[in-house]
């Protein structure tokens, strides 16, 4: 697996999942929808965990700079 995600990615993912993490745990969102973004909230925590998004290497995104040569 080589990265393909920046370091700002990777806060913005930690940000969102603990805003979803915050909404669920605090009941202003519950139900089907909840877990979804509960489920959501853990896939960009191990995300971001190893630097790699497999949607990204699908279509070809890569938020990570560059490797100077």
């Amino acid at each position: 697996m080589k990265t393909n995600m920046g370091k700002t990615d990777r806060i913005v993912r930690i940000l969102l999942a603990l805003v979803f993490g915050a909404l669920y745990f605090t009941g202003t969102v519950s139900g089907t929808f909840g877990f979804v973004l509960l489920g959501l909230g853990a896939v960009f925590v191990l995300t971001s965990a190893v630097s790699f998004c497999p949607l990204y290497s699908l279509f070809g995104f890569k938020t990570c700079p560059t490797p100077k040569e």
